[in-house]
């Protein structure tokens, strides 16, 4: 195994591996019991114990390093902690050291001066230079450098201290959120990022094709041969998934509750850090259920144990120690984790969403009115003004912006037969907005099959040949646009097939609910602005 994919603190085991004359691995061991005081930490694991004078393996890379006449000191990190490793050396040990070199330093665990920042120091007898670095070239410094600049160096940047941290953040949240759905016994599955379908309707998807199929430059187009024309490498069109919903549903009929953490594709046109073309988002799909708190139950369940975690780990308390070093006190933090741990999440439905927003008196760019969808500026404010500090609910959206396949509410909440509403929700939070939605679906084979009945609606965006839809099997078209005003314009004729031929083999009743983006730019209530974060973010 190569050393760059071994744990940092294995890299120096690796060393007692060497291979003899025949091929054969000849292993040389330093001594026949285990030593823990010279076994190599990780920085995290080494600030975390008191200095006792014994000696220290650490292995890292350069963040600083300050030559004085008698001494020199720097500053170590392997990426495990936020905070880096003090070493003391002298000035031979120091004169070959720079700023990003790997090194391997041996020496005495020792308490610090008093005035120190740090309560113990590392000094150092022995220096192993790994990896030499050019300080002059190298271009991750100890000073302000812009997302734009980092953006540069996707090499690099993950190297930074907080980029890092946000690393290991994610790591922490998805084994929280594994553990609080086996909990449940919810089955985690790993649907296709390859699909036929787009079942969202939220945006243009991004297609799949070979590099014979559409040459991106002329050298490929030139090595072609003159005449000939490339053969599909699918019979039907592919994209990257823009949901696994559909798959969901499909294996949910087999195990039951079943979840998903995968990466998910938007061909959206927009430059904003609320629109990335890829991100992870977590979808759950549950069965037996009919009623929408059921749902959003589980959902604030799964938001407040995953916050529970972050708050009583040392991931976040080094979350809001960067966040005050970064100098991003006007994001309360504690304060958000304090509104999802506390009290209880109100739930209004989106007419009582309209009533709050007329009466708050506020100038919107968007003026909301019933019927039509609530814009981040709304959202805002009703995290601010129902949820007091805290997440809160909305739900019952009219019938006519939302996806055909959600089950209509058993009364209309606004009143009159021309305000029929869904059964579905969305979770705001304070300053976040928007992090999460799900909804119950229709289970009458009768009433989605009606959606194929109204072709003569339907405007096709390819040829009108190969137009089957046959049973379970997905169509060939890449969109279409239905003139039924509750069908969002872009969700495949396919995938209501799909839906229809599912619900005629069951007639039990499912939930979903999707938290987009939750992980990358970690929406989730965890949000921290530090400056490279957004850098690391998007490539």
């Amino acid at each position: 195994m190569s050393s760059s994919f071994m744990p940092v603190a294995q890299r120096g085991l690796q060393r007692c591996l060497r291979l003899g004359g025949h091929g054969r691995v000849q292993q040389r061991f330093h001594s026949s019991a285990p030593s823990t005081s010279a076994s190599p930490l990780s920085v995290a694991k080494l600030l975390a114990t008191p200095a006792d004078d014994g000696e220290r393996h650490v292995y890292g890379f350069i963040r600083s390093i300050r030559k004085q006449k008698t001494r020199a000191f720097a500053a170590i990190g392997d990426g495990s902690s936020l905070e880096p490793l003090q070493a003391l050396l002298t000035p031979a040990q120091a004169e070959s050291l720079t700023t990003g070199a790997a090194v391997h330093l041996t020496g005495q665990w020792t308490a610090s001066p008093a005035k120190a920042t740090q309560p113990s120091e590392l000094h150092v007898n022995a220096v192993d230079l790994i990896g030499a670095s050019d300080a002059a070239t190298y271009p991750l410094q100890k000073k302000f450098q812009t997302a734009e600049y980092l953006r540069t160096l996707p090499h690099l940047r993950a190297r930074l201290p907080a980029n890092a941290l946000l690393l290991r953040l994610r790591s922490h949240a998805i084994a929280h959120l594994t553990t609080f759905f086996a909990s449940r016994e919810f089955t985690q599955t790993h649907p296709p990022i390859l699909t036929s379908s787009d079942c969202e309707g939220a945006g243009e998807v991004f297609g799949i094709s070979t590099a014979a199929e559409s040459p991106s430059d002329a050298s490929a187009e030139a090595a072609a041969p003159a005449g000939s024309a490339a053969v599909p490498f699918f019979r039907t069109p592919k994209y990257l998934t823009v949901s696994s919903q559909l798959h969901l549903e499909a294996l949910a009929q087999a195990v039951g509750g079943v979840w998903t953490l995968s990466p998910t594709f938007r061909a959206e046109r927009s430059d904003t850090a609320r629109h990335l073309s890829e991100f992870y988002m977590l979808e759950a799909e549950a069965t037996f259920v009919s009623s929408l708190d059921a749902v959003m139950d589980l959902a604030e369940d799964m938001v407040r144990s995953v916050t529970r975690g972050l708050n009583d780990s040392t991931i976040g308390e080094e979350v809001l120690r960067g966040q005050r070093r970064e100098g991003e006190e006007e994001i309360d933090l504690e304060g958000r984790w304090r509104g999802i741990l506390e009290g209880p999440w109100p739930r209004i439905t989106y007419t009582q969403a309209i009533d709050t927003l007329v009466a708050s008196g506020e100038v919107f760019e968007h003026v909301p009115v019933w019927g039509a969808g609530l814009q981040a500026e709304h959202e805002r404010v009703l995290a601010r003004e129902v949820g007091k500090g805290g997440p809160v609910f909305v739900t019952k959206y009219p019938a006519d912006i939302k996806p055909f396949y959600m089950l209509p509410s058993s009364t209309s909440e606004a009143g009159g037969a021309d305000r029929q509403t869904v059964d579905c929700f969305d979770l705001l939070l304070p300053d976040v907005c928007e992090v999460a939605g799900g909804s119950l679906q229709r289970r009458q084979q009768d009433i989605l099959g009606g959606v194929l009945r109204h072709g003569s609606t339907v405007k096709y965006y390819v040829p009108k040949k190969n137009l089957w839809v046959g049973g379970g099997r997905e169509s060939a078209y890449r969109r279409v646009a239905v003139g039924l005003s509750n069908i969002p314009y872009n969700i495949g004729l396919g995938g209501v097939q799909w839906k229809v031929n599912e619900r005629g083999s069951t007639a039990q009743q499912r939930e979903g609910y999707a938290i987009e983006d939750a992980l990358c730019a970690l929406r989730l209530a965890f949000s921290f602005s530090f400056t490279p974060y957004s850098a690391f973010c998007t490539v």
